[in-house]
């Protein structure tokens, strides 16, 4: 029996709808050949390596052009993602064509004469872009209607246009001109219009200044006017508002796009917005790398979780500017670090394209807007191979930044991000980084099925931790379920922001379908976790469930131990990488190690810590949260590290082992 059908055999027994891991075939993982661990000590990465990455991901891609008709069409990965009828195909094409330029056109940039699976790249793509113009191709893309609003055709245009703009030698000047002029007629029709009033109104500026640029007639007014508007999502530190959302959009797509606009066209045409972009450009290098682990890895958290390197674009982008007060050495490290955790990973790959997920196919973190060639956005990354060789992003010598100069042991670092409020944290002792953002979406109202969903409603990400979907029987990870009116476990996610004051972060949340019942929250991170002192103010007795972080099943099963210190009751569970130990401190009745299937991003068994309080009326729970590396001892003063010493109108008191006291103030 050949490898495929065993594999297919084995999908068979063991495939779980909300989950597939393929470590199929661990050799088509790739491989960093002659690491350079002189001027990259972390990771053995030079620009050279960027460049053998994006061919890897190229290559792939290109296992199904055997023709320079073939479309970038690939195998549907099972679930909701699109196309679920015949008429989105032509689109799905389309972001398949547009999307893998991303990480082609860098490369033809510097080497026009490419040649993948017996197929020269540039013709490729040029004859691919002409087929767009053809009404008897079935590539052909029509013409916004009269009245159309946006689509998804507008966001692959505006991504064609923003590679056409970064190299028109090659994928625009060798184009018949009866070719450009229909080009242009059916681009601008999109980029000319409507647009989504969030990171979507880049399409149509890239798509305007483009065709600006090649000396065709555009709306100018509108395109000035998209500017401004985009400018107006900024809300400091480097962050944008995606209206609603905070995410990695609000930072690596807002700041990416604004970048590379200003480079390639606004410093020339308009260069007083440019400045604007460039100024809140330089804002991000104090706030954004600390979201990375110091291993480099990113976090997964928020929608198109997939397009995964993509969200560390800004970091060689620095490079433009050419700052000596930039420590390219550790954005280079933070960058590649994202480049190793997902193209060296055994899941990352199936049927030679990357899924749709965070390491293997994951159905709950895919939205239905998604194709199989949406992952291609990933390869905005690569932008960044824009930057000549000489440049400091590429010969500054690889570090680990502020996690080996500042960061001590033993301590927690928060840094609060102002208007956005955004809260990150960093955790020397495990090396890890964590996110509090916004999330207040109701499920009846959302009708993407996305922004109200596990994407955005954990009560904080982490990168040592991906987030696991929430079961039907109560199973929740980082986050409380609350038995509804319908005798349904239900999520928090109606959250609204209070304050961040002396290292307590606060916020207000209510139920979506009882607004009687809710609670004041407070998280407190901690050198070694997170305590939780949260208010509740229900109007009734409610049957709860928290759940900490969860651990997937890795090389051996997952071992539990149970503890009990000062009358205490510890639960620790451990995964040979991590340990992860939650203590009940006020308010619970019990806990439960719940094990899960299908629900883990990394693996298809997992388990989670739940605690659980079935119907007692309780005003005030408290809980500590906690973790380790795996073989490290606990010391009981690390179990229990503190003590509640007060509650007296609407304030807790709370007395750390070091010495140190917090106050949480509900009022």
């Amino acid at each position: 029996m050949n490898q495929l059908k065993i594999a297919m055999l084995l999908a068979g027994i063991f495939s779980v709808s909300l989950f597939s891991q393929q470590k199929e075939n661990t050799s088509n993982t790739f491989q960093i050949k002659n690491p350079d661990y002189k001027i990259s000590p972390c990771t053995g990465m030079t620009k050279q390596h960027w460049k053998d990455a994006a061919l890897y991901l190229l290559e792939g891609a290109f296992s199904y052009i055997h023709t320079l008709d073939d479309p970038m069409k690939f195998p549907k990965q099972e679930g909701k993602s699109y196309p679920v009828n015949e008429n989105q195909i032509p689109t799905e094409k389309l972001e398949g064509l547009c999307r893998t330029l991303f990480i082609a056109s860098p490369l033809l940039k510097e080497n026009p004469s490419l040649v993948i699976n017996n197929i020269k790249v540039a013709d490729y793509y040029r004859y691919q872009i002409g087929k767009l113009t053809d009404q008897k191709s079935p590539s052909y893309i029509e013409s916004r209607p009269k009245n159309g609003g946006p689509n998804q055709k507008l966001v692959e245009f505006g991504a064609l246009a923003l590679s056409m703009l970064t190299n028109p030698d090659v994928l625009w000047k060798q184009l018949p001109q009866n070719q450009k002029d229909e080009l242009a007629r059916i681009m601008l029709s999109y980029g000319d219009g409507p647009t989504v009033d969030s990171n979507w109104k880049f399409f149509n500026i890239f798509v305007l200044s483009f065709f600006k640029e090649q000396g065709y007639d555009v709306n100018e007014k509108l395109l000035v006017a998209y500017l401004e508007k985009s400018l107006k999502h900024y809300r400091g530190n480097g962050w944008y508002n995606d209206s609603p959302a905070y995410d990695y959009y609000s930072m690596w797509a807002f700041q990416m796009y604004g970048t590379i606009w200003s480079e390639f066209f606004g410093k020339k045409h308009y260069p007083d917005i440019a400045s604007k972009f460039t100024a809140n450009f330089i804002d991000l290098k104090d706030n954004y790398p600390y979201l990375f682990s110091k291993d480099g890895e990113m976090i997964m958290w928020g929608r198109s979780i997939s397009y995964r390197t993509g969200a560390v674009v800004p970091f060689p982008l620095m490079g433009f500017q050419n700052d000596p007060d930039i420590n390219y050495g550790w954005m280079r490290r933070i960058s590649s670090g994202v480049i190793r955790q997902f193209l060296t990973h055994p899941d990352f790959i199936k049927d030679n394209v990357p899924t749709l997920g965070f390491y293997g196919a994951f159905e709950p973190a895919v939205q239905i807007y998604s194709c199989r060639g949406s992952v291609y956005w990933m390869g905005k990354i690569f932008l960044g191979l824009l930057l000549p060789d000489d440049n400091p992003f590429w010969n500054a010598k690889e570090n680990n930044g502020d996690w080996d100069t500042k960061f001590k042991k033993d301590e927690v670092y928060n840094k609060y991000q102002g208007d956005s409020n955004i809260l990150i944290t960093d955790y020397p002792n495990i090396g890890a980084s964590e996110v509090r953002a916004w999330c207040h979406e109701k499920v009846s109202s959302d009708w993407q099925k996305f922004r109200s969903t596990e994407n955005y409603n954990r009560l904080s990400y982490n990168s040592a931790f991906p987030w696991q979907a929430d079961g039907e029987n109560g199973e929740v990870a980082m986050n409380y379920v609350v038995k509804n009116k319908n005798n349904q476990w239900e999520a928090f996610r109606l959250y609204t922001f209070n304050k961040f004051e002396n290292g307590v972060y606060y916020r207000n949340v209510v139920l979506e379908t009882d607004e009687n019942i809710r609670f004041n929250l407070a998280d407190i991170p901690l050198p070694n976790g997170i305590l939780r002192v949260d208010k509740n103010n229900s109007d009734k007795p409610i049957a709860i469930r928290l759940g900490h972080y969860a651990l997937p099943k890795l090389d051996k099963e997952i071992v539990t131990i149970k503890k009990n210190i000062e009358g205490y009751e510890i639960t620790i569970i451990d995964n040979g990488k991590y340990q992860l130990a939650m203590i009940p401190i006020l308010g619970w009745d019990k806990t439960e190690v719940v094990k899960a299937k299908g629900l883990n991003p990394e693996s298809n068994e997992s388990s989670v810590i739940n605690i659980i309080n079935d119907s007692k009326k309780s005003n005030l729970f408290a809980t500590l949260m906690l973790w380790k590396k795996s073989g490290e001892k606990w010391k009981d003063k690390e179990l229990v590290p503190l003590r509640i010493s007060e509650q007296t109108n609407g304030k807790v008191a709370i007395q750390l082992n070091n010495g140190t006291k917090k106050i949480i103030d509900f009022n």
